[in-house]
């Protein structure tokens, strides 16, 4: 093996670890872990053509496991999930189909990654009162999350859960199966998007792909048993933000 491709060996294998991690994080807490992926992406200097469909990727079976891991069906309340990815779903596929520039790209993605991280250092407390919402909100509240999750590969959920927590529109167990299934829902139909508008795909997806699904293994686990981490969210905080910085940074 040579020097350069040794190198380049190395480099790999610290990014799968990277994403393995970024897995164990996010799916710790209910989550696809989208926004932690393009972070590690980025990080890594990978090309935007490559970024959003692997992390789109990578949502779909992280949020696989997680809902077949919880059943978590039996927590979904029905008339508020259904309406929410109804309006999400076809802006996610429509939000696949786009194509965007580099330059549009790393500047949406840095401040996606850098609102991510300012929701990770606020502490969202669950309102005590659950009431429904109006029907034109949660629409809205789909289509803008379901667009953005397409366009960028960041699957919605760490800015719809706080949303149904602060808001109080279920349950903070409700809000781990509604999570989990508008995530998988956009994914789906954002890669479906990406797929029919001929948009490259990226090689080596499929081994990122394993380290996000090795990670969860080990967040639903830490999940089940409640385990999460002030610190931990922190330092992910942090990790979102030197990313957005260099995401934001290197479109100029």
């Amino acid at each position: 093996m040579s020097l350069e491709s040794l190198f380049v060996f190395e480099y790999s294998c610290w990014l799968l670890a990277a994403i393995a991690l970024m897995a164990v994080l996010y799916s710790s807490v209910g989550h696809g872990g989208a926004s932690g992926y393009l972070a590690a992406m980025a990080l890594w200097g990978l090309a935007p053509q490559e970024m959003r469909p692997a992390a789109l990727v990578m949502n779909i079976v992280v949020t696989c496991w997680l809902l077949y891991r919880f059943q978590p069906y039996k927590l979904m309340p029905h008339k508020l999930f259904w309406p929410l990815v109804m309006a999400s779903t076809p802006a996610a596929f429509v939000g696949g189909l786009w194509v965007i520039d580099v330059l549009s790209y790393r500047l949406l993605v840095g401040v996606l990654l850098g609102l991510a991280a300012v929701r990770m250092l606020v502490n969202s407390k669950a309102n005590q009162q659950i009431q429904l919402p109006a029907l034109w909100l949660v629409l809205a509240v789909g289509l803008l999350l379901g667009f953005s999750a397409g366009l960028t590969g960041i699957g919605g959920g760490v800015f719809l859960s706080p949303i149904l927590l602060i808001f109080g529109w279920c349950t903070v167990r409700q809000s781990t199966a509604v999570a989990a299934g508008f995530i998988l829902l956009n994914s789906i139909a954002g890669l479906a998007g990406y797929v029919v508008s001929a948009q490259p795909w990226p090689l080596g997806t499929g081994w990122l792909m394993l380290a996000a699904f090795a990670g969860c293994l080990l967040g639903a686990e830490l999940a089940s048993h409640r385990a999460s981490s002030n610190v931990l969210r922190k330092l992910l905080a942090g990790v979102l933000i030197i990313a957005a910085g260099k995401m934001i940074f290197s479109a100029f």
